[in-house]
């Protein structure tokens, strides 16, 4: 089986402040050639690429299309799917529930928070008992991507009393 791939990608530093425009073929899972807007022209790594990257560098207008690109492409992408992709926030769905003692865990149950559907994924679960913290023994899963560009973790207080609530929070919102 044969491979042949192009990739572009846009990186922007400082919102559209710096903006760069990297073109990338590879074939068989290596790069022969590639665009970096940061240069300006085609650079080729393998004796075919430089071979290609001579040729289409001889091209003033594909030249001037992948230069361009920065504006057409970059710029373009970034003020249409910036409120999509940085913008976003989904506040999570939080429920705390008793789970019940296992044969295999004998004593009394646990609580367990369920912390589900949240975007982006930073975020911060306390655990408190009346006004104070229990911050020490807590046991959290990772956040784990749910595949549909939102994520969720399960947390257990430490198992010292009950704790009655979790409070969340992130940047973008927090609980009551």
């Amino acid at each position: 089986m044969f491979q042949n791939m192009q990739k572009a990608e846009c990186r922007f530093i400082n919102g559209t402040e710096k903006m760069r425009y990297i073109q990338r073929y590879i074939y068989n899972r290596q790069q022969y050639r590639m665009f970096d807007s940061d240069v300006g022209h085609f650079v080729g790594f393998t004796r075919y690429g430089e071979g290609f990257a001579r040729y289409v560098n001889s091209v003033p207008a594909t030249l001037e299309y992948v230069r361009t690109a920065v504006d057409t492409i970059c710029r373009f992408s970034y003020e249409v799917c910036t409120p999509f992709l940085t913008e976003r926030g989904v506040p999570p769905s939080v429920s705390i529930s008793l789970v019940p003692p296992s044969s295999s865990l004998p004593g009394s149950g646990h609580l367990l928070c369920s912390v589900m559907d949240f975007y982006p994924a930073a975020i911060q679960v306390r655990w408190f008992q009346g006004q104070q913290e229990l911050s020490e023994h807590v046991v959290a899963t990772d956040v784990v991507p749910n595949g549909d560009w939102t994520y969720q973790l399960l947390e257990t207080p430490p198992r010292r009393g009950s704790a009655t609530a979790a409070r969340w929070s992130t940047s973008a919102w927090s609980s009551p």
